[in-house]
């Protein structure tokens, strides 16, 4: 046990410097919209999914595979403050998240050793599937999510679920093109958690969840092992000599 939280300590070291500074900057911002609004047992606990939320999504960034773990904790504290805005989806879409990719990687060797040496890029035929799949999912959950619940933003909700499903299978892959996914991904999350706030129905730190999502998104495409050869080379003699010294 004792060396697995040291793997977990190890896993959140070694990070793009912008990475954390996009953490300081999200925790500045989400600890003025807790103290700036009435502090409920809900505000509670979107404050601390919404941080553990940019955790994990920035250590996914950085190819790190503490996103299993964070994800876990992060999705659970979604799901409640999914329940309470009646965005259903958005509760599918976490508990998406911890089967298709927040589970495996706690379970996969592939991404617990060096996962940065085994970034893959799609082919013609992914993208199709990639696309044909999201497109199907859409249709399919906007579709039972309108007609069975009482979702007030079925279409908006679908859309957020369906892009971010799709995202976590091709980043779980391991297929650097699942940034594509969760730039879209992010938009449509601003769109559904702005839109729930202006109906009172979900508190503004969703929302900047959200737009720092988006930023952590634009910064993969720059500093992050998964576009970044120069950081992935780097990564990789870091995680080489991790492993060299503490996995027999």
């Amino acid at each position: 046990m004792s060396n697995y939280f040291r793997f977990l300590i190890h896993q959140l070291k070694g990070w793009p410097q912008q990475n954390y500074y996009l953490f300081y900057f999200s925790l500045g911002c989400q600890v003025m919209t807790l103290v700036n609004q009435p502090i409920t047992w809900l505000s509670i606990i979107t404050f601390i999914g919404t941080n553990l939320g940019v955790l994990c999504i920035l250590s996914i960034n950085a190819a790190k595979s503490v996103n299993g773990i964070l994800g876990i904790l992060s999705a659970i504290c979604f799901i409640v403050v999914g329940f309470s805005a009646k965005n259903y989806l958005s509760i599918g879409e976490q508990i998406a998240y911890m089967v298709t990719l927040d589970i495996p990687v706690l379970l996969s060797k592939e991404w617990n050793h060096n996962m940065a040496s085994k970034i893959r890029e799609f082919s013609g035929k992914s993208w199709l599937i990639a696309l044909t799949g999201t497109v199907f999912v859409y249709l399919i959950s906007g579709y039972l999510i309108g007609t069975y619940t009482d979702d007030p933003r079925p279409w908006i909700d679908a859309i957020a679920f369906s892009i971010s499903l799709s995202a976590g299978i091709i980043s779980f892959l391991r297929y650097n093109n699942q940034y594509y996914w969760w730039l879209a991904s992010g938009l449509a999350q601003m769109v559904l958690w702005y839109v729930s706030y202006t109906h009172g129905s979900a508190s503004l730190a969703m929302f900047i969840n959200s737009s720092v999502y988006l930023i952590n998104d634009l910064l993969a495409f720059t500093v992050s092992p998964w576009y970044n050869k120069k950081e992935r080379a780097r990564m990789q003699r870091m995680e080489a000599e991790y492993f060299s010294h503490h996995v027999s």
